[in-house]
């Protein structure tokens, strides 16, 4: 079964499906295969847990067509290197034979559909040990690349913490500006407009 994938120039971004979902909720080994990938043995990411691990599965089982609009699943590749060596994008080395390659190193995607007024909300999580080497910038470009590619989508919404300063450089050097609180206590929201986006993009 085909996925929708973005390629980024260190990482592929692979948008859950149903299926995909129901394997990564169920049977590990059967998620690793349909991806051919490696997993982390910590499953979900920070700031993840089997809530919502069953929120992406419903929403692919319940809007099929949205695919894209939940969530995507980070894979850093393989890349071959002199010697028959493998690169694994992270500075890692393996043998040519070792089981597995491409390894997945969070979540990222959005928490729905467009709202009526064109508005969604983006959201990452990358495991520690992938965190403050502009993974996450990377990432959130592609996927605000991806959502103003649909009509619908007018502006994108980032939520985080006034202390989490790493989370918010991500969404300021993709162009996001502070405009207030956000909807859980405490947080601040970030917002994109499709005009702004234009502007960033020249």
């Amino acid at each position: 079964m085909s996925h929708i994938r973005i390629r980024t120039n260190r990482l592929e971004l692979v948008a859950v499906t149903e299926e995909l979902a129901a394997a990564e909720n169920q049977d590990r080994a059967k998620f690793r295969r349909s991806l051919g990938v490696r997993t982390p043995e910590r499953w979900p990411p920070p700031l993840n847990d089997p809530d919502s691990m069953r929120w992406a599965w419903s929403h692919a089982r319940e809007h099929p067509s949205g695919e894209g609009f939940g969530m995507w699943y980070v894979v850093l590749p393989v890349r071959s290197t002199e010697g028959g060596r493998i690169d694994r994008g992270d500075g890692g080395q393996g043998d040519e034979g070792d089981i597995g390659g491409a390894l997945v190193i969070g979540t990222c995607g959005f928490r729905g559909l467009p709202s009526d007024d064109g508005a969604v909300e983006t959201g990452y999580s990358l495991f520690e040990e992938h965190q403050g080497k502009g993974y996450g910038t990377e990432l959130v470009r592609a996927l605000v690349d991806w959502a103003f590619g649909d009509p619908r989508v007018a502006r994108i919404i980032g939520e985080t913490f006034p202390d989490m300063t790493p989370s918010r450089r991500v969404l300021e050097k993709n162009g996001f500006a502070l405009r207030g609180e956000a909807s859980e206590p405490g947080a601040v929201r970030y917002e994109l407009t499709r005009a702004e986006w234009g502007v960033v993009r020249r």
